[in-house]
């Protein structure tokens, strides 16, 4: 009986292994048929660049009249070589295969029509769905982007976080495509990378990323009872101490979502005005966090 329970708890760990896999696959076609969409379909046809590899290959595409497709795959080798070797296969690969699908996707919806011929709303809604696109992606282990492999590197040998090395790099390819569309251009471009930018944050951590809160306040019982009341959030008191004058306090902890911060804000200072409260992006699991209880 012991071997058999074994037997099929490897079998089942099995099968979800390969439908974990299978689907993780899925949601990276899905996302870059989300970004071929936002390319072709609204940014594109517009002369709006997205930042990175793809926004070099719109450029040498449009300078060259060659298959863009062609040049966001060449264009990524190098760069893939190099994670492949410094981050981790299974990191190059999903990034590989991402790239690959984000080529024929492009390729197929060449011809495809803009739907519509007004800058502004070829803006946002291609940045809103390349975002989404590339948020599933990111989410699933893979990219769509060579220069954040290079990010990911040189963040280990420079003072310079990712997001500043990717910041660099995309300023100098978005800048550089006001010499051959326009400035206009550009700035319509540096837009829609912003709003690509915020969708990507959305898409992984979604609408109802959770906060860290850290509460301190002499009035610590009154806000806590009242965040349990009125948030049905599970509360933590942590006791800590002032290192100046070494007084004795305790400090709230509690995790929350982000649409309950302005609500938690006007409890707490409504109890004490002068609290200080401190908030930070945190990946919560587990049901603790919705209990109605103090600790």
């Amino acid at each position: 009986m012991i071997v058999q329970a074994k037997g099929g708890c490897q079998m089942k760990n099995k099968y979800n292994h390969i439908f974990n896999a299978v689907n993780k696959v899925l949601l990276m076609i899905l996302g870059s048929v989300l970004a071929s969409i936002g390319l072709e379909i609204f940014l594109i046809p517009n002369n709006i660049i997205d930042g990175g590899i793809t926004g070099i290959s719109i450029m040498a595409s449009y300078i060259t009249n060659l298959s863009l497709g062609i040049f966001i795959l060449i264009l990524n080798i190098p760069f893939l070589i190099v994670g492949y070797k410094q981050i981790g296969k299974t990191f190059a690969l999903s990034t590989l295969f991402s790239v690959i699908c984000l080529s024929i996707g492009v390729s197929i919806l060449h011809p495809v029509s803009s739907i519509t011929q007004d800058t502004l709303l070829a803006t946002i809604f291609g940045g809103i769905i390349l975002g989404a696109g590339v948020g599933l992606i990111i989410k699933n282990g893979g990219s769509l982007d060579g220069t954040e492999i290079i990010a990911i590197i040189l963040d280990k040998r420079s003072g310079f976080s990712i997001g500043e090395i990717v910041m660099f790099f995309n300023l100098f390819i978005l800048g550089a495509s006001g010499l051959i569309f326009g400035w206009d251009r550009a700035m319509y471009s540096l837009m829609a990378y912003f709003i690509a930018f915020k969708t990507i944050d959305i898409t992984i951590e979604g609408l109802d990323e959770s906060k860290a809160v850290i509460i301190v306040s002499e009035k610590n019982k009154d806000i806590s009872e009242a965040l349990t009341d009125r948030l049905g959030r599970g509360v933590t008191l942590l006791h800590g101490e002032g290192a100046y004058k070494g007084e004795a306090t305790n400090v709230i902890y509690v995790v929350v979502s982000r649409l309950e911060i302005a609500k938690l804000k006007g409890i707490v200072h409504g109890f004490d005005e002068n609290a200080l409260v401190t908030i930070a992006s945190v990946e919560a699991s587990g049901k603790r966090y919705g209990k109605k209880a103090i600790h």
